[in-house]
């Protein structure tokens, strides 16, 4: 299977990596530096499930420049899809697809949208790691795991293949779920609201759990994103948010989002894809999520400078 990464940083490298191990024949769509490491050095993952280098078959900064994909795994950040997809047409084989590995909901339609209908799979991944130089990828944490499917769910030829790919990759779990949009969620629903409190109120995680107020805030966030997906069709319920907290109560204490880490350092976040989501998509359905809506007002106005909110 050829398969070609766009966005070969931390998470889209390092499965990118893994799936030629495996014996998948990768081509690499990145740029700068980065790029040009990769080609004369190799892709360079330092992991706790193993060393490796890759050499991909091809590396280039133009996704029109290199030989179409059967796959296309799209690890560019969630407020780069919409820009990215639209690039993606010349990369795709005539019956390729492309699997997002995006935080939120939303990048499935916007590849559908520039790509036409049936493009997309439904996708996530769990993993710890970071681009440490360029071409160099450290896992330090956490079982890569990905999940996907065919967002109408079931399986297919297509995602079959894709599967004995990962399996046959080191380093990694991957799983084809029946109801990727319903994974989907129920991934939207924890970090969503649990950003959506720690950003607005620059608490950790430990401290949310502990305070009524915080967690209170916790459960409406998160009543009102079950709220918004069902209006979806997603039938998210108590025992996810159930879920969800338990997950929480897990993590360590000091924990905070990726969103929540990016806007108190001033840099470009997921707070789009994520809270903005919830405000945008409630907007167009006619359900209404006051709560995300006045996180969203409280962020946009600090300009990323969290405040505590009142519990």
């Amino acid at each position: 299977m050829r398969i070609a990464v766009v966005g070969a940083g931390a998470v889209g490298g390092y499965f990118g990596a893994r799936l030629a191990q495996g014996g998948a024949e990768l081509v690499v769509i990145a740029r700068g530096a980065h790029l040009e490491a990769i080609r004369h050095e190799g892709l360079r993952l330092t992991s706790v499930a193993g060393d490796a280098v890759v050499h991909p078959a091809e590396c280039a900064e133009d996704p029109a420049a290199v030989a179409p994909a059967d796959v296309v795994l799209l690890g560019v950040k969630a407020w780069q899809v919409a820009d990215a997809a639209g690039t993606l047409r010349p990369l795709l084989a005539r019956d390729g697809c492309v699997l997002p590995l995006q935080n939120g909901v939303e990048a499935p339609g916007h590849i559908d949208r520039a790509l036409g209908p049936g493009r997309a799979l439904g996708g996530l991944c769990r993993i710890l790691s970071e681009v440490v130089a360029p071409g160099a990828i450290k896992h330090s944490g956490v079982e890569p795991y990905v999940a996907f499917g065919e967002l109408t769910g079931g399986p297919s030829a297509r995602t079959r293949h894709l599967l004995a790919a990962f399996e046959a990759a080191p380093g990694l779990r991957a799983e084809l779920v029946p109801d990727i949009r319903l994974a989907m969620w129920r991934k939207f629903l924890l970090i969503t609201a649990w950003g959506a409190v720690g950003a607005s109120t620059g608490a950790t995680v430990g401290e949310i759990l502990a305070d009524p107020g915080l967690r209170r805030h916790l459960l409406e966030a998160m009543a009102e994103i079950r709220a918004l997906g069902g209006a979806q069709g997603v039938a998210l319920t108590e025992d996810d948010i159930r879920d969800a907290v338990q997950v929480l109560e897990g993590a360590p204490a000091q924990g905070t989002t990726s969103m929540q880490r990016d806007l108190a350092a001033g840099r470009p976040s997921e707070l789009d894809a994520q809270i903005g989501a919830v405000v945008r998509v409630g907007q167009d359905l006619g359900v209404p999520v006051p709560y995300h809506a006045g996180v969203l007002r409280s962020l946009l106005a600090g300009a990323g400078s969290p405040g505590r909110l009142a519990g």
